[in-house]
């Protein structure tokens, strides 16, 4: 294969989160849920239990009034490339039934539930702890059943899962673009619920190799960071923020951490 043909289809998909315009309202979590169907029980105060493919999280800079600043982080799977040109994210390294697999095509870490037998590997190895373990067989309310995305399969007891950007949505749109006669599709026919549903367009989604899409400029930002750079996963959702307290949170940042590595005298 030439490069040029390499290089028109190889896609890295991703995400670019503006913290600064994140007012934390919860919409694209209540999205994500909708989308792919995503099981609740009737008690949800026990959040060891829940299954939530993105969840946002409230940070402050720990000072008191009046200079708390508040801070709103939506996490959902940073669907990670690892190191080098073949490097893998940690969860599809240690899968033992390749039930995670990391896609060359879109970049892309995807779940095969069918292939999932619940050891769980994967879930201590990813370090955002994006990954849910299913506990027990979804029970919809009477009439909720038809609410669900015949696009996605509900998932059985017994397996784990997590976000996939929606992968039900590129593939209806490279469908439509295929019965078009075309091979690419455009930024704006593959979105994930949670792009769309985000009342201040504080998420954006797209190609990170593509320089026509939004995502490739805004990952360049001087106000970009990705969580947790340090363990080198090379994720592929970005933030943005201007304050520095927030990028530095989102590496585990330790102030002037010292340690000690000479003896000591008596």
């Amino acid at each position: 294969m030439k490069e040029g043909q390499h290089d028109q289809h190889i896609k890295k998909y991703g995400m670019v989160i503006d913290l600064d315009k994140c007012t934390g309202c919860g919409a694209c979590m209540v999205a994500c849920m909708q989308e792919n169907n995503i099981p609740f029980q009737k008690d949800e105060t026990d959040k060891m239990l829940s299954i939530t493919w993105l969840r946002v999280f409230k940070l402050d800079n720990g000072k008191p009034y009046p200079d708390t600043d508040i801070c709103y982080l939506p996490r959902p799977c940073m669907h990670c490339s690892g190191i080098g040109e073949h490097g893998h994210s940690p969860c599809v390294s240690v899968c033992p039934a390749t039930a995670t697999d990391y896609s060359m095509e879109t970049g892309i870490v995807s779940q095969i539930y069918t292939r999932c037998f619940g050891c769980r590997y994967c879930m201590a190895a990813c370090p955002y702890h994006v990954r849910h373990f299913n506990w027990w067989d979804p029970v919809w309310p009477s009439g909720m059943e038809r609410s669900l995305n015949p696009n996605v399969s509900v998932r059985m007891r017994g397996v784990v899962e997590k976000c996939n950007f929606c992968f039900q949505r590129y593939q209806i749109a490279k469908e439509k673009a295929f019965t078009e006669g075309r091979t690419e599709i455009e930024e704006h026919e593959y979105q994930p619920a949670c792009v769309e549903a985000c009342p201040a367009n504080a998420i954006t989604f797209g190609d990170l190799l593509n320089p026509k899409h939004k995502v490739y400029k805004l990952k360049q930002d001087p106000r970009a960071f990705r969580l947790l750079e340090k363990l080198h996963t090379n994720p592929k959702v970005y933030y943005l923020s201007s304050r520095e307290w927030v990028r530095e949170a989102g590496d585990n940042y330790i102030e002037n951490e010292k340690v000690d590595v000479e003896p000591k005298k008596h």
